[in-house]
């Protein structure tokens, strides 16, 4: 019988994590007609042997590495059910941490996708930076949360415990029908990491759905456990993936404005790595923006391709300015409406 509901692990060389949080996993996740299903990204660090201890889990082994974006649309288009719940492999998922979410989704029709609040595995007391309580993008594609302002990470005191539409959910644990998700086109696997759930949430708002925050349900995210955290290649794929995303979902009127500018943003910030021998963060940016450019044909290409409703709940301001100069550094002191 299909499933209704199927937890989705992309795994890749995360041997020690699924050892550690895949347990907790099976044992909270009791719920009738949902599965839990680990597809494995070509790990070459014995993840196969541990998968095989796990009778109650499906496998689905991939040849080789296609990155967050290929390896979740080959597993995702091998599975049948009605919502599909990614997880990363370094979230413990505590009591009930599920069932929310179920029920919001089922409530409702006009939303694709929903996320719970992401919680530091570290600090538990805290939000964690991939996501928080649900994330938005600024004029200029800027990526920030309820609950983390760029670098600044605020404490859960339940500020953000009201359901809320967002602009994206965290590719850690994000809830999304799956028929939507084929319907758009799945992630652009062009992108291989990073960005990718920003601009796939941003496109099935452009078909006219809502991305919702539903902090009733909660996870706790070690962070990093993927990719590590600052780190060139990281820093590049954020730099190339942001101005791709913008540059296929942005109206023509829009594009001509924020493209140069953020482009000339991008430099200052390169200038700074190089002026503090950050060399090697330099040359990311650089590598960055020339296959920004090589692609632009590409991406012209999926331009005509996508709908736009222009729905998207995206935040008018600039956080830079908001964070830098008038030190607004929590999301309740923002004023986004």
């Amino acid at each position: 019988m299909k499933a209704k509901v199927s937890v989705v692990i992309l795994n890749w060389n995360g041997k020690h994590f699924l050892e550690k949080f895949l347990p907790t996993l099976i044992e909270n996740t009791n719920i009738p007609n949902t599965e839990i299903v680990v597809a494995d990204n070509g790990s070459t660090d014995g993840s196969k042997d541990t998968l095989e201890g796990f009778k109650s889990v499906k496998k689905i082994y991939l040849d080789k590495n296609y990155g967050f974006t290929g390896g979740y649309n080959r597993a995702l288009s091998k599975i049948e059910s009605e919502y599909y719940v990614l997880l990363n492999s370094d979230i413990e998922t505590p009591k009930g941490w599920l069932e929310p979410m179920i029920e919001f989704m089922d409530a409702t029709t006009e939303v694709a996708a929903c996320a719970p609040k992401l919680l530091d595995y570290h600090r538990k007391q805290y939000f964690e930076y991939a996501g928080a309580a649900g994330g938005f993008i600024d004029l200029f594609g800027y990526p920030f949360c309820r609950g983390r302002i760029l670098s600044e990470v605020e404490k859960d005191h339940g500020q953000y415990d009201t359901p809320m539409p967002i602009f994206w959910a965290s590719g850690a644990c994000m809830m999304i029908r799956s028929e939507l998700f084929h319907a758009v086109g799945g992630f652009d696997q062009d992108f291989f990491a990073h960005m990718e759930e920003i601009d796939l949430c941003w496109r099935l708002q452009n078909h006219g759905y809502k991305i919702f925050s539903v902090p009733q349900s909660y996870v706790y995210h070690v962070g990093g456990g993927t990719l590590p955290n600052n780190t060139p290649f990281k820093l590049y794929l954020n730099y190339r993936n942001n101005l791709w995303m913008l540059h296929k979902n942005l109206s023509l009127r829009a594009l001509l404005v924020v493209i140069p500018i953020r482009l000339v943003l991008d430099w200052l910030s390169a200038l700074v790595y190089l002026f503090t021998g950050k060399f090697s963060f330099f040359k990311s940016v650089l590598k960055a923006h020339h296959h920004y450019f090589s692609k632009i044909s590409t991406l012209n290409t999926k331009r005509k391709s996508e709908k736009r409703l222009y729905s998207a709940i995206r935040y008018k301001g600039l956080i830079l300015v908001d964070f830098f100069i008038q030190h607004r550094r929590k999301f309740s002191k923002i004023n986004f409406y």
